[in-house]
């Protein structure tokens, strides 16, 4: 039986589907080139909100006072002090090799050996000073011994010099874009070079300690050989269970090559439209693969069941393709769609993300709908197995049981409240002090303890612009208010240590007062206050050249999406209780003032974004079946899953923010599809006149197999990521599994008793 039937289109499509084939060949081929040489497109600022108020605050000030995009490296030596020569051999070095990187903004750099690190001193003329370290600088032990005293003449102590004296840090600040090439600054060689620092001047007295968004970056693509490892166990996997599922070496190969076919078509679209793949981005192709997989068991299940009724390769794909088009294509819409609402966020690397897997979802409709069907025609026919499901379909018949359905559905309503209540638990932002993409033992999370442990200041800094007009550094009013504003956010739950300009001023008058501790405090005469001023350089970045913006530089104890939090709420309520025509405490700059931005995005985006993808897949679930109550019946799973997956971020600590946003699309894409392709059946059976439990168990019979397949393969598959040495993917790896079981499980159980209260005995 070979006659091709149906509209035009499909006579057309069959009858010269080897001239359609050869042209996706040629597609392949060509898109197979661009996605070889796609490249990786890190970018600090793709991170975070640029249009929010925090950030344009920070891009408005970022020339005088810098941005959040630094670099902290520290040398700790095991010995007593830092003071003898290796150690300062070695610390000059490292200054000079990180100040020639390409991209470090140079005027940034401050070392012990830069000329931007002073110290000042009483002498009996008034005030001296000078650089810390001369240029003919020799480690001599008089040498030495000057530098400490010059040392502890400064205000460096906790800053660039550790409190224990053991250990010494330079920071530096990287620019968007290689200042010689004008080139986007290429993250990953930065990475490389700073660990080639570390490699040579590491030695068993001395630690080289490297942090920063960079360092994050170089680890991270490290890690990414490890991701493709655990890509290919997946793959293995998946054809393993697909083989036992399909009976068939060919109808095992088809699909799986149909869904790689989308993830290189993916890349290379994404190369010619001009953008790259971000590395904390690289599991989204793996995620289009795994919904590839998906519809394709979708796709070779309903070519078995032509083929058992005694159709010929052609007519069975001819079959498959008539019947599976419209639940198939709707179902990846209601995903491409969901992704897209994504892309309303206003971080460039969540549009990204959008970006990519909704193009990887346009490819899928292709290669799933339009070219599997066309392979599968040339699949030679043989008898196929069948697996012997008939005992698991009675029982999940059962659940269409009014009684069964009844109590099914009260205990799903008991976990919705359950998983509802602990999803309110759900914190935006980071979880842990150190960096939550990394496994706490990683070297970086490791770096960040020591020098947080060795460093008063910490790593990470907010920002506040205190905004004055000009000359406000001597105007007592305003110093006062910017003082008492440090004052109390030094009180603030969570802040280390806080440092203004006030700070140094308070230092200063008590030097011009001989060290009395008595005048540790700012005098209230203008000329006084000029005078306790006047040696604080602008290098120091507590002033602009104007004295008109002063920053204060708050320390928190961590970035704790909390402890964010909690500061940003008491700067706003000390602006608001203590308002100042003068003064305006703007916020904000520095790495935390990035993350404040962000969580604050993440957190208005979260509701409204779910709202949205609801709506869209209501709409379009609607549109299809031209029913509410069947509507209702795919939906309201999704709900549950929703509910449920928040509840097991709370339990994983894994936090809301930019890299998990899209957690909660992808939980309804996936789940919306085995709830359109059970439906869809269903409704086919209703039309013949089917009861609804007749028609579960024909349904079952049909599409129950590759649902269950689907679940439990992609589940066992993606739970081999959990043992990833990168943690995000772990975690990404423990939610998918969880995803893919509770959605399977909802459409098989809950979904038919759903069904059952709505429709009851009705054909």
């Amino acid at each position: 039986m070979n006659t091709i039937t149906g509209n035009m289109f499909e006579r057309i499509y069959f009858s010269q589907r080897k001239l359609f084939l050869t042209f996706f060949l040629i597609v392949s081929i060509v898109l197979g080139y661009f996605a070889i040489h796609l490249k990786q497109d890190a970018s600090f600022t793709k991170w975070f909100p640029l249009k929010h108020e925090y950030m344009i605050t920070c891009m408005k000030y970022m020339k005088e006072f810098g941005g959040g995009n630094q670099i902290l490296v520290a040398l700790v030596t095991n010995k007593k002090d830092i003071y003898y020569p290796d150690f300062f051999n070695a610390l000059k070095a490292v200054t000079e090799d990180l100040f020639f990187i390409p991209g470090v903004e140079r005027s940034s750099v401050k070392s012990l050996f830069t000329p931007n690190v002073r110290f000042i001193e009483v002498v009996e003329g008034g005030f001296s000073g000078g650089n810390i370290i001369n240029s003919g600088f020799k480690p001599t032990p008089e040498a030495l011994e000057q530098v400490n005293k010059n040392v502890q003449k400064s205000n460096y102590i906790g800053r660039l010099v550790s409190e224990d004296f053991t250990g010494a840090l330079i920071s530096l600040e990287l620019q968007e874009k290689n200042p010689k090439t004008g080139e986007k600054l290429n993250y990953a060689d930065v990475a490389q070079q700073l660990e080639q620092i570390r490699k040579k001047y590491e030695t068993k007295d001395i630690t080289v300690a490297v942090i920063g968004f960079t360092k994050l970056v170089g680890d991270v693509l490290e890690g990414v050989k490890e991701v493709i490892v655990f890509f290919l166990i997946t793959f293995i996997i998946t054809a393993i269970f697909l083989y036992i599922f399909s009976c068939s070496f060919y109808l095992t190969i088809v699909p799986l090559a149909c869904s790689l076919v989308a993830l290189v078509w993916q890349l290379g679209v994404l190369n010619l439209l001009g953008y790259g793949l971000d590395p904390m981005s690289v599991l989204v192709p793996f995620l289009i693969f795994a919904i590839g997989v998906s519809h394709g068991v979708q796709m070779i299940n309903a070519m078995k069941q032509d083929v058992m009724r005694g159709y010929d390769s052609l007519t069975s794909a001819h079959y498959t393709f008539n019947r599976m088009l419209l639940p198939g294509g709707v179902a990846l819409l209601s995903d491409s769609i969901g992704f897209l609402m994504c892309a309303f966020i206003e971080v460039e690397v969540i549009r990204e993300m959008a970006v990519t897997a909704s193009i990887g979802i346009a490819a899928l409709i292709i290669t799933n709908l339009f070219v599997l069907p066309l392979l599968l025609s040339f699949v030679p026919i043989k008898k196929q197995c069948e697996l012997k499901m008939e005992p698991v379909w009675e029982k999940l018949c059962t659940f269409t049981h009014v009684k069964k359905a009844k109590i099914t559905i009260l205990f799903c309503i008991v976990l919705f409240i359950a998983g509802a209540w602990k999803a309110n638990d759900l914190k935006v932002g980071d979880l842990k002090a150190g960096v939550p993409e990394l496994k706490e033992d990683s070297r970086l999370n490791q770096d960040i303890a020591l020098i947080t442990k060795k460093f008063s200041i910490g790593v990470d800094v907010l920002s506040v612009i205190s905004e004055t007009p000009p000359d406000s550094c001597v105007d007592y009013e305003i110093m006062k208010a910017i003082d008492n504003f440090a004052w109390h956010m030094q009180n603030v739950e969570g802040v280390k240590s806080v440092i203004a300009l006030t700070t140094a001023a308070k230092a200063m008058n008590a030097a011009w007062n001989e060290g009395n501790l008595k005048w540790h405090t700012l005098p209230s005469n203008k000329f006084s206050l000029g005078q306790a001023v006047s040696p604080i350089h602008v290098s120091s970045g507590l002033l602009d050249f104007k004295c008109g913006k002063m920053p204060v530089l708050i320390f928190p104890k961590d970035h704790k999406g909390e402890t964010i939090e909690r500061i940003i709420t008491a700067i706003k309520t000390y602006k608001k209780s203590n308002k100042n025509e003068k003064i305006n405490f703007n916020l904000a700059s520095g790495n935390v003032g990035f993350m404040a931005a962000t969580n604050e995005t993440v957190k208005a985006a979260q509701l409204p974004m779910l709202c949205y993808i609801y709506a869209v897949t209501f709409l379009l679930c609607l549109v299809t079946f031209r029913s509410f109550k069947s509507t209702l019946c795919i939906i309201l799973p999704l709900a549950l899953v929703s509910a449920l997956t928040y509840a097991f971020m709370t339990t994983l600590d894994i936090g809301l923010k930019a890299a998990t946003l899209p957690v909660a699309t992808l939980g309804v894409g996936i789940g919306v599809d085995y709830g359109i392709y059970i439906f869809n059946n269903l409704q086919k059976c209703f039309h013949k006149g089917m009861g609804l439990q007749k028609a579960y168990h024909v349904t079952l019979r049909e599409t129950g197999s590759a649902v269950l397949f689907t679940g439990l393969t992609l589940a066992v598959g993606v739970s081999t990521w959990i043992f990833s040495d990168l943690q995000f993917q772990a975690d990404m790896g423990a939610l998918l599994t969880f995803m893919f079981l509770v959605n399977m499980l909802g459409a098989v159980f809950l979904l038919p008793a759903i069904a059952t209260l709505l429709f009851g005995g009705k054909k």
